[in-house]
Formats: structure tokens, sequence, C-alpha cells
């Protein structure tokens, strides 16, 4: 049975004799991810993998990935997208929050 999201309430309801839209095995996972200053979204939406640096050296992050901290050293975050190209954003030092498929970047703090 197939689900679809009320617009006007945002409850899930189930659509009777509508089937369900099979997945694509063949589809790479995605998680979202969210780069963000006190005054500025830099990315909030899907994506393949983000890769930062800390004070061990650079690391990666992908779907499914453990439960992660960590303090964000100066340089480039690069974010993995579906539908584009590579997002390279310049930051100066953050903190990286990862849980449940989410990456939560927080910059400028």
């Amino acid at each position: 049975m197939a689900v679809r999201t009320e617009a006007s309430t945002g409850e899930v309801v189930e659509v009777p004799g509508a089937a369900a839209p099979k997945p694509d095995k063949h589809a790479k996972p995605t998680m979202h991810i969210k780069v963000y200053s006190p005054f500025k979204i830099y990315f909030d939406q899907a994506g393949y993998s983000i890769s930062g640096k800390n004070q061990t050296g650079p690391f990666d992050i992908l779907p499914h990935h453990h439960n992660f901290m960590t303090l964000l050293t100066p340089g480039e975050l690069i974010i993995r997208r579906p539908d584009a190209a590579d997002q390279k954003i310049r930051i100066s030092g953050g903190l990286m929050h990862v849980k449940a498929d989410r990456a939560t970047v927080f910059l400028d703090i």
C-alpha cells in the first residue's frame, strides 16, 4: 500500500489500491546534510557523502555512519550531491554532528 502526505495537515495517509513504488536497488543511498551558520544556510538537502577535516586529518561521512561528533578545522567541506556537481564550502572551523543518516554542520560558532 502506498502512502502520501496531506499538504494541509502534514498527516501521512494510506492510499488504498495504489501500489507502493519499488525501491531502485541500484540507486546509491543518500543522507540528509545540513550546513549552516547563525545567519545563513549553505546546504540543506540529500547528499551521497560529506568530507571534512578535523585534528586527526581528513575524513568522509557516508550514509549509515555511526553516531559521530567532531570539531572541524579550517579547510573545505565537500558534499557529493545526487543531482549536481560536488559542492565545496570553505570553512574556518565548526562542529559536525552525525546521527541517523543526518549530518549537521554548525559553522561560525
